[in-house]
């Protein structure tokens, strides 16, 4: 093409000189001084979705800010709200985006990829990225309760049958109580929203469609309502359905303002056209004489979902099921058994398809996210789901052995085969050839991808540059790369080994030993003066919190032994410069506090026998929403989410993790039990539990049975090997080395 040879460097140069715009050449090279070369500067991908993002954001900062007098949601009504400590500032903000309420509930079935999503205030959003629902009440003195504007509610997520989002407000004498979740219905599924009202002097439930979801405006540009049966058709394709015809139906254009300014209007035309996208209806149900009022809306889902899933719409894993095949947790402490509850149906639900890392903002698949999350589906004995979802892996694999998410990021190779590896270890599983096959062109992938070590530069032997994978900081040479890729490389020998293939699994022993010493020599080359001991994010950067990656090389990897000294340096470091309200604040990109990598210092502090590993715990489990749910970055004055999902499935397998090792931990020939139960959980009678969870030897449960003459430690195994060294030693009581199974290997009772 002879546009090829335009010059235009040049051109654009000039164009931006003329126009007075800063060189956009100019700008971009000194951007790229703050980082290390590297192949890619950003991933395409994130840039795409940050573009989305910020159009979002642009047509935010439209329609919010000069029409304030419009029902906004929660977040937005805080955001904005010169009076409430969420307000942000907007003189400079180009865009106007959810930073200090990313909060947000999914609902659903276990089997199906389908999350319809709501927020703290009962906002529910039935479709990906689409309009919202909303409840109000009117009396007939003309008082309104609108929950995003209301000053206090009350949510909770119902277990006790489907996955329920329960969500109640009261203000100025009225009351309003929502349920939402999926129901089969038919051939298909259903979302089912059911409001229950009570307002003393009477008056009327409205249902409102709102042209907005958790992220901002959402383009509503028809609806229309039919009576028979009763309910709206939204943008020519999507129904909603009435338990019975409203009293009326008021329906408003942008032009016209909200539907909230039309409350006392007669009932007019049946439908309304938006060209700017911002329609608006209500529909009013009267309150009986008792004061009290109820609907409910049904929305078919199966438009949502891929053709293949529609037949099984109706049908497949119930809840119930799902959970009884898990690992099941029981102790005295209500709230951190509720969040177990939450996050292991967080897990099945963010696994019903791909593996994705979140319900909306991150509703993508990443392998780094997955392979986390898998692992954690595995440590819950959940083997079935785990298989399926790594089963698809050597399918997306580039023909030259990258396991690619984003480019620039090379941690993705070691943790895939950190996980065949795990999968086949936790089952007893000797892995097929096509995933062999997989591991060792992705063993390969690793070796050829490391740099030179002749250059003799800190960085020699190491894997390139790249882009922050976990938000570490400009692209440099992550440790956490590396060690993740040596991990790779020991898990794909391992596996070799379980072939017989000898050889291959020498030389890749000999490859990840290599890469080690690089490494530790890498990381022993630093001045003391910027290491302070502990091991910084790259050979190039100072401590600062960027160094919580380096601390993957002892949980959950153990290349390094409990209570190095280097690590144990780094998380003093952290401890001390980089935490807020006792849980880690991660300056990188977040700017928030985040419970996943808080849980990980946990982890380090736990296994190497610090009991400090209990008030990191206390201090996630405290961040929680309502509904046992983690932001991926908590605002530190808020406490709502600050950037990423409203519910992170990374946060969710942490928190299962980290509860399956206070229970069972597994060391090089050591079987662990009881290391971080906690003294509390002792008190009284009764019985705790955790399991059946694999362990290397075979399925385990542990049992401590409080009785009146002392605490009894009972491990129930079905073991597939001997287990090596057994230790028992629960906080606060003594340490017992040694154990001896019965001669069976199942079951042995120890008075602790």
């Amino acid at each position: 093409m002879w546009t090829r040879w335009l010059p235009w460097r040049l051109l654009i140069k000039r164009a931006a000189r003329s126009y007075g715009v800063v060189d956009p050449f100019a700008l971009l090279a000194r951007l790229s001084q703050f980082s290390q070369p590297s192949e890619v500067q950003q991933p395409i991908e994130l840039l795409r979705a940050g573009i989305a993002f910020h159009a979002r954001g642009l047509i935010n900062t439209k329609a919010i800010q000069h029409n304030l007098d419009w029902v906004w949601p929660y977040w937005a009504e805080k955001q904005f709200d010169p009076a409430d400590r969420s307000f942000v500032p907007r003189g400079y903000s180009l865009t106007h985006v959810n930073l200090t309420h990313r909060n947000w509930t999914a609902v659903g079935q276990p089997h199906l990829p389908l999350y319809p999503l709501v927020d703290p205030r009962g906002l529910v959003t039935p479709f990906y990225d689409g309009w919202s629902v909303d409840f109000w009440v009117i009396d007939r003195g003309g008082k309104v309760l609108l929950p995003s504007r209301a000053s206090a509610a009350e949510q909770f997520l119902d277990l006790s049958r489907e996955l329920l989002v329960l969500t109640r407000c009261r203000e100025k004498g009225l009351e309003i109580e929502t349920s939402v979740g999926m129901k089969p219905s038919g051939d298909g599924t259903d979302l089912v929203l059911e409001a229950h009202a009570r307002a003393s002097e009477g008056g009327w439930l409205a249902v409102a469609l709102r042209p907005y979801n958790p992220e901002g405006v959402q383009f509503i540009e028809e609806i229309a309502f039919r009576e028979d049966p009763p309910g709206w058709r939204v943008n020519g394709g999507v129904d909603l359905f009435m338990d019975r015809l409203p009293e009326k139906v008021l329906f408003a254009q942008y032009r016209e303002g909200d539907v909230l300014h039309k409350l006392d209007a007669e009932q007019g035309d049946r439908s309304v056209a938006c060209e700017v996208g911002m329609a608006t209806s209500a529909a009013f149900f009267p309150m009986q004489e008792d004061g009290s009022g109820a609907v409910e809306i049904r929305v078919p889902m199966a438009p949502a979902l891929p053709r293949k899933l529609r037949g099984k719409a109706s049908s497949g894993e119930t809840w119930d099921r799902a959970v009884s095949d898990a690992a099941s947790l029981m102790i005295p402490d209500r709230r951190i058994q509720y969040l177990y509850e939450t996050s292991l149906r967080t897990l099945l639900l963010l696994s019903a398809g791909d593996v994705v890392p979140g319900p909306y903002t991150y509703r993508r698949f990443w392998f780094r996210d997955a392979c986390l999350m898998i692992h954690s589906l595995l440590v819950l004995g959940l083997e079935e789901r785990a298989f399926r979802a790594l089963d698809t892996f050597p399918s997306r694999q580039k023909r030259s052995g990258y396991f690619q998410s984003q480019q620039g990021e090379w941690d993705s190779n070691g943790q895939v085969l950190w996980c065949f590896e795990r999968f086949s270890r936790l089952t007893g599983q000797r892995i097929d050839l096509r995933w062999l096959n997989s591991a060792l062109k992705g063993a390969r992938w690793i070796a050829k991808k490391r740099l030179s070590e002749r250059k003799g530069e800190p960085h020699s032997g190491l894997l390139p540059a790249g882009f922050s994978a976990e938000h570490l900081g400009p692209n440099d040479y992550y440790y956490w790369d590396d060690f993740w890729g040596i991990e790779g490389l020991r898990a794909a020998s391992r596996l070799a080994g379980t072939r017989g293939l000898e050889e291959k699994q020498s030389e890749l022993e000999r490859e990840a030993n290599d890469f080690e010493k690089c490494v530790f020599r890498s990381i022993g080359s630093i001045a003391k003066r910027r290491s302070r001991g502990g091991i910084p994010a790259s050979p190039y950067r100072r401590m600062d919190s960027g160094a919580v990656g380096s601390l993957v090389a002892d949980y959950p990897l153990r290349l390094t032994p409990p209570g190095d000294a280097r690590i144990l340096e780094t998380v003093e470091f952290l401890l001390e410069h980089c935490m807020h309200s006792g849980a880690f604040f991660q300056d990188m990109i977040h700017s928030g506090i985040n419970a996943y990598l808080t849980l990980s210092i946990a982890q380090t502090l736990l296994r190497c026998g610090d009991l400090r590993y209990r008030a990191l715990m206390e201090a996630v489990a405290d961040m929680a929403s309502p509904t046992g749910q983690w932001p991926e970055a908590i605002h530190p004055a808020t406490r709502g989410g600050c950037m990423g999902d409203g519910q992170h499935g990374w946060a969710a397998a942490e928190w299962v993790s980290m509860i399956r090792n206070l229970f069972v931990r597994e060391e090089t020939g050591a079987l662990l039990l009881g290391s971080g139960i906690l003294p509390e959980w002792l008190q009284g009678s009764g019985e705790l539990s955790f399991g059946p969870t694999p362990t290397s030897c075979g399925p385990l449960t542990v049992r401590v049975l409080k009785k009146p003459g002392g605490v009894f430690f009972r491990a129930e195994g079905r073991w597939r090997t001997e287990p090596g060294e057994v230790e028992i030693w629960i906080p606060g009581t003594r340490r017992i080395k040694g154990v001896e199974l019965n001669r069976d290997y199942r079951v042995t009772t120890v008075d602790v």
